[in-house]
Parts: C-alpha cells; sequence; structure tokens
C-alpha cells in the first residue's frame, strides 16, 4: 500500500481519472490518503479522515513511505483557522497559501515537517480537543459564511452543504463522513426539533424520501448551512424556511447529535 499527503492549498478530486470529470470532492493541505490504484497520471485514493474515495493527479500529491504515514497519522493535527494564510518552506525558503481547514502536525510549536519538507506557520490554529464546545463549533461554522456553493468545495471560496458540516467538525477536532447521504448513518437520532442541541445536525429529503441536504443547527428556530450559499434560516417542524423567497425549501427528515 501507498500513501500520499496533499502539499498544495487545495486540490479536486474527481470521479475519474481525467481532468475534465466531475469534481467530487477536495484534498486540503496536509490531509493524508492512501493510494489504491494508478492509471496513467491518476491516482484513485481514499482520504483517511472518512474513506472518501476519487481520483486526483499524480503531480498533486506529495508520495510518502509507510513509516512517514504512520508517523503523521498518529499525531492529531492542528487546524489552520485563517480564511487564507502563508506557509513557509523552510527547505527552500518559499511561501504559498493555505486555506481554512489545513491540517498542521506542528504539536504545540509553529513548526512540523512532511517527508524532509520543514514548514513554518505563524496563523491562528486550533488545538486538538478532548470534548467539543458547541458553542465554538458554532463560531467555526460561521467563519463560512456567505461562501458560495460548490458541488464538492470544501473551502470558504467554494463548499457545499455537507462540506460545510465536516469541515466545521473538522475545525472542532471531529471526523465525520463526507457526503449527507452518509452523514446521516452517524450519531443518536432527536426525536424532536426542541429536542436538539446547538451543533446538532438536520437532515432533509427530497420526494423520494432520499436525503439530499444537511445543516448544522443554531437554535430550535435557526440553522446555518450551504444553499446557494452559507446562509442562516428559520427552521422548523416542517423545514427551512426562506423568508426572502417566502417558501420552503428543504423537508426536515431527521435530526442526529454527532456529539
Amino acid at each position: 500500500m501507498d500513501f500520499g499527503v496533499c502539499k498544495f492549498s487545495i486540490i479536486p478530486i474527481r470521479l475519474a481519472p481525467k481532468h475534465e470529470s466531475e469534481m467530487i470532492n477536495q484534498m486540503l493541505f496536509g490531509e493524508l490518503c492512501k493510494i489504491i490504484e494508478k492509471e496513467g497520471q491518476w491516482l484513485h485514493i481514499s482520504l483517511i479522515h472518512d474513506n472518501y474515495e476519487g481520483w486526483i493527479n499524480e503531480v498533486q500529491l506529495l508520495q510518502i513511505s509507510e513509516n512517514e504515514f504512520k508517523r503523521l497519522n498518529s499525531i492529531a493535527p492542528y487546524h489552520s483557522l485563517e480564511l487564507v494564510q502563508l506557509i513557509k518552506s523552510k527547505t527552500n525558503n518559499q511561501l504559498f497559501p493555505i486555506l481554512l481547514g489545513s491540517s498542521l502536525y506542528s504539536e504545540r510549536t509553529k513548526e512540523f515537517k512532511l517527508n524532509e519538507t520543514e514548514y513554518i506557520f505563524e496563523g491562528n490554529q486550533s488545538e486538538p480537543l478532548k470534548t467539543v464546545d458547541r458553542k465554538q463549533l458554532l463560531e467555526n461554522s460561521y467563519l463560512y459564511l456567505h461562501a458560495p456553493y460548490l458541488w464538492g468545495g470544501r473551502s470558504p471560496f467554494g463548499i457545499d452543504c455537507s462540506g460545510l458540516t465536516q469541515m466545521t467538525y473538522k475545525l472542532s477536532g471531529v471526523n465525520i463522513f463526507r457526503d449527507s447521504s452518509q452523514q446521516v448513518t452517524q450519531g443518536e437520532t432527536i426525536s424532536f426539533l426542541s429536542e436538539a442541541k446547538k451543533g446538532d445536525l438536520a437532515f432533509f429529503d427530497n420526494e423520494e424520501g432520499e436525503i439530499t441536504h444537511v445543516g448544522i443547527l443554531i437554535s430550535g428556530n435557526s440553522i446555518i448551512h450551504a444553499s446557494g450559499k452559507v446562509r442562516i434560516d428559520q427552521i422548523d417542524h416542517q423545514g427551512i424556511y426562506d423568508w426572502e423567497k417566502g417558501i420552503y425549501t428543504h423537508n426536515l427528515r431527521i435530526i442526529k447529535s454527532l456529539l
């Protein structure tokens, strides 16, 4: 088995091994993966934090040894809390940007190594937590407010609904699955909206009963979610109410607590 780590700020993960294929996900700086197979210049990978699979171009991945993978995977990473901030490679003295939620293996210092390359990051970063603060989790979600909707996106410059929930939880030190249809299988079911707590996830279905949307509850009557953009809307037992349009846009199916 071969392994890799993302060496750029963000790279697309595609459905098939070609540039024209649909982007289904994104990989952020510092995230680890297993390499399943290779086809030409393309690598079929599985992300370590959620087992999500897809194809990336091999030039965008830093391939690492099994020992290096085990070393990095044994570290609970810190995460960048900056919308965008420069990181410096001490090895070649180059600067490049990384985004909110990037993984940093700094272990209480500002310096760390990926393979033989040394990095230094001077920006704000979140520490791994033993318990999740629900108030802080919501504060993390607000960092993505007004980000445009992007299918497969996981950054403040483009994000989808389950990308928002996954990244918000990641910033709080909790790994959850990638897609809403996967996230709904996690956690404990909450019977009534009035019993839900801040940070719980609300899931929504289509006419066929398929889970197609997810958001983070702020209170018993408001939710932050990505629909057109990351926004805050009203919610009740029926679903999400868009006050600008004066209509319900999403049908509430189930509430889950993952904390």
